[in-house]
């Protein structure tokens, strides 16, 4: 099943690509350098994916997107998978996962 993923770096930089592969594990190639127009701006962590049933779908959703690269459409896209978890459509592997709850917080759960 085709996949377009959408990756970002810690400098804020965005990659968009296609996959036959799950894209956890393109993500890993990416990481590892295997891929040359990434492997400078390392690490990446996937922010977006959708899933197609062909690849010329997933082709051309990659084309659209590339050619709002830039552009107002494609920074909406990109905040509105950074803003909330909709529009993701799996774990980016994110390292923060979300603020502490308070004590009292916890206090209250407890009861």
């Amino acid at each position: 099943m085709p996949h377009l993923y959408i990756l970002k770096n810690n400098s804020n930089n965005h990659y968009v690509g296609i996959t036959k592969l799950e894209p956890k594990e393109r993500l890993k190639r990416h990481n590892k350098g295997y891929v040359y127009s990434t492997k400078k701006k390392r690490p990446w962590a996937i922010i977006h994916t959708e899933f197609f049933n062909i690849l010329k779908e997933a082709r051309e959703r990659e084309k659209q997107i590339k050619s709002w690269k830039g552009g107002n459409a494609f920074k909406k896209l990109v905040s509105k998978v950074a803003g909330s978890s909709n529009g993701r459509t799996m774990d980016s592997g994110s390292i923060n996962l979300g603020s502490n709850p308070s004590p009292a917080t916890l206090e209250t759960n407890l009861k």
